[in-house]
């Protein structure tokens, strides 16, 4: 991806993230970059061609942190439900409006052509990744297995987000559900 384009998109995620799909304008991320007017518009067209670049610059900053976080692979169940514990908390701390953006997109992919298929290639991608963790610590079942914990974990991350609870600790139901697959 082009270096410019780069602080165009992780300028529109963050507006997205933080202000919602409404405030999501070419113009409101121009601003928010710091580019001169116009900038985002010569990259992305439209809203669409907007969205879908967010969508593959989400999965680029993703697969970033996979590599940061490369050595991490679960050898025992334990492992994993620490893994998936500390992912859940960086994605709901820390890494809240990145979260938030994404949900943003899950939502909007519902009423915009072309925008469930990019995001339903980088979920497929995650089940995948996931399927290969699972399988490490002895799932029955890595493929289907992975869909449900991804499932559940969007869940338990979406209810954080809406509704956060301060004394917020996934531990307990990422355990029963690797228990209940393992």
């Amino acid at each position: 991806m082009s270096g410019k384009r780069e602080p165009v998109l992780d300028a529109a995620i963050a507006l997205l993230g933080t202000k919602g799909m409404r405030a999501l304008t070419h113009r409101g991320v121009d601003e928010l970059a710091g580019m001169p007017q116009g900038s985002t518009s010569n990259y992305f067209r439209s809203r669409g061609a907007l969205l879908e670049a967010i969508v593959t610059r989400l999965v680029e900053r993703d697969r970033e942190d996979w590599q940061t976080f490369a050595h991490l692979r679960p050898e025992n169940a334990d492992a994993l439900v620490e893994a998936l514990v500390a992912f859940v908390k960086f994605s709901t701390g820390p890494d809240r409006a990145r979260t938030s953006a994404r949900y943003a997109l899950f939502v909007e992919a519902s009423v915009t052509p072309g925008l469930d298929a990019k995001i339903g290639v980088a979920r497929r991608a995650l089940v995948e990744w996931g399927a290969d963790m699972l399988e490490l610590v002895g799932s029955r079942n890595p493929a289907a297995d992975a869909v449900v914990v991804t499932d559940y974990l969007d869940g338990v991350i979406l209810h954080q987000l809406t509704v956060p609870d301060l004394d917020f600790d996934p531990t307990v139901g990422i355990t029963a559900v690797l228990g209940a697959l393992t």
